[in-house]
């Protein structure tokens, strides 16, 4: 299992080194996010021994059940919350998280601002666009973008940059670069684009920060 995992790391991250060059970036300029949500801490440790130290999770309670521990283990392991947060659940994750990627909503804003202060820790945000105007999706609306984009900075919490989700069963190509542009427009840098199936063409179009699940872990079983 470990020489599995070692190998499928390998070559996702081989496969960032490739699409960075003709983009004519270092590879080090993306960070690989391996998305452990839904596998237990032995799966992931075989990734944590072939060297992976940036993980993401969806829930806050399922990381709550896992992280702790491996983290206490591996105390240079970052942790990125990529799924949607509740802001009844703001404390909990300012906690546990290094990042979170779902900033969307000025409620949600106002919650992590407050349990940021409290904790005494400014944990860095993205703000989730909804880039293909999904209703059923989270994520700041285009429109508001620049708007709630103020708001972050006025609170002081840190802005990571920008993440999105294209919609599904389609092209993804031209919401990545969508989500570029709106990234410069709006004096951001980070972009937190692309997953499993299309990291590699999101990386060619700036990805700073790639969420891969099953290329890392293999298929759900």
């Amino acid at each position: 299992m470990e020489n599995a995992a070692a190998s499928r790391l390998a070559e996702v991250r081989a496969n960032i080194a490739r699409m960075c060059k003709p983009a004519r970036r270092e590879a080090s300029s993306v960070t690989l996010i391996a998305v452990s949500k839904t596998h237990q801490a032995k799966a992931i440790q075989p990734l944590i021994d072939a060297g992976q130290r940036v993980f993401g999770e969806n829930r806050v309670q399922e990381a709550e059940g896992k992280w702790p521990a491996l983290k206490a283990a591996h105390p240079d392991i970052e942790l990125h919350l990529i799924g949607q947060l509740q802001s009844n659940k703001a404390e909990e994750a300012v906690a546990l998280f290094d990042y979170i990627h779902s900033l969307d909503r000025p409620s949600l804003l106002a919650a992590l601002a407050k349990a940021m202060d409290k904790a005494g820790r400014h944990v860095p945000c993205f703000v989730q666009v909804n880039i293909g105007d999904e209703p059923q999706k989270g994520g700041c609306p285009i429109a508001e973008l620049p708007g709630f984009l103020a708001q972050v900075r006025a609170t002081g919490i840190p802005l990571a940059g920008l993440m999105c989700i294209p919609p599904a069963d389609t092209e993804a190509a031209p919401f990545f670069a969508l989500l570029a542009k709106l990234a410069a427009d709006n004096g951001v840098t980070g972009l937190s684009m692309g997953m499993s199936g299309d990291y590699e063409t999101a990386v060619m179009l700036g990805a700073t920060h790639v969420r891969v699940g099953t290329a890392l872990f293999g298929p759900r079983g």
